[in-house]
């Protein structure tokens, strides 16, 4: 059950998760439903320009904020829990000419190693669900945006209570057991000091991103089976089995993905 997994365990073992090579096999270098076709879209929504110092919170590999530095011209800085993840988002950054935009961080969203009025705009996609203390870390990002700043937020959103089931670590990483309601989402950024806010369904984009994880897994699956690939602890039966399940709850309405933005009073 959730409340036997401590916070730091929590954090400590999402950030290994998504920066193991065998995360990139299922999911690729984009690791939030919607891809980079939505994190433009979520650029656009924040109105993002040259001039825009713009944190990505809980950057993964990077993926994200080299787009953003590409398509915008905006100088990105990436926070993330995961040392490996830091070191792919640099190399990624090198890799695309904008590194000068780009710079990487290691740390903690609810915790953030900045100064107040650091930035112009903060992003969070598919990450914020995973935060243990949700209100701590929407305060933090107040603290660092200036006065009138942007916040742009993609997530898993549930509509009501999750089967106790899926009630586990594996589903604290999988973005599904620490979600809440677009609601909920709303009234912990507004009790933090953004107002304006603008939500929009992106239902359809987790359940695009579910079902090919679905048939990536029956991939590995077959593949370790062939002796070319090792699962080390992983337990991809489970795995499987919370994908088929997400599925269906997904199909139900019961869990859902949402765009929501705001601004900084």
């Amino acid at each position: 059950m959730i409340d036997k997994v401590n916070d730091r365990e929590i954090k400590i073992c999402c950030a290994t998760f998504y920066q193991s090579d065998l995360v990139r096999v299922v999911l690729g270098e984009v690791l939030h439903p919607g891809g980079l076709e939505l994190t433009q879209h979520l650029g656009q929504a924040i109105e993002l320009t040259e001039k825009d110092r713009v944190l990505d919170a809980a950057c993964g590999r990077g993926a994200s904020a080299v787009h953003l530095a590409e398509r915008f011209g905006c100088h990105v800085t990436g926070l993330d829990y995961g040392p490996e993840n830091l070191a792919a988002a640099q190399d990624q950054a090198t890799s695309h000419g904008v590194s000068h935009l780009t710079a990487f961080s290691h740390g903690d969203a609810e915790r953030l190693p900045f100064g107040e009025s650091a930035f112009d705009a903060v992003i969070s996609e598919c990450s914020f669900c995973t935060f243990p203390d949700k209100a701590t870390a929407a305060s933090e990002m107040t603290r660092v945006l200036r006065p009138g700043g942007r916040l742009g937020l993609t997530d898993v959103t549930i509509n009501g209570p999750l089967p106790d089931e899926i009630q586990s670590l594996l589903s604290w990483i999988a973005c599904v057991a620490g979600a809440g309601t677009a609601e909920d989402y709303v009234a912990t950024f507004e009790q933090a000091g953004f107002t304006g806010f603008h939500v929009e369904d992106q239902g359809s984009s987790l359940l695009r991103m579910v079902n090919d994880v679905r048939r990536k897994l029956l991939a590995v699956e077959l593949a370790a089976g062939l002796g070319k690939l090792n699962l080390g602890d992983l337990n991809l039966s489970e795995g499987k089995r919370l994908a088929m399940r997400a599925v269906e709850l997904i199909e139900t309405g019961l869990v859902g993905y949402t765009l929501i933005t705001a601004r900084k009073e």
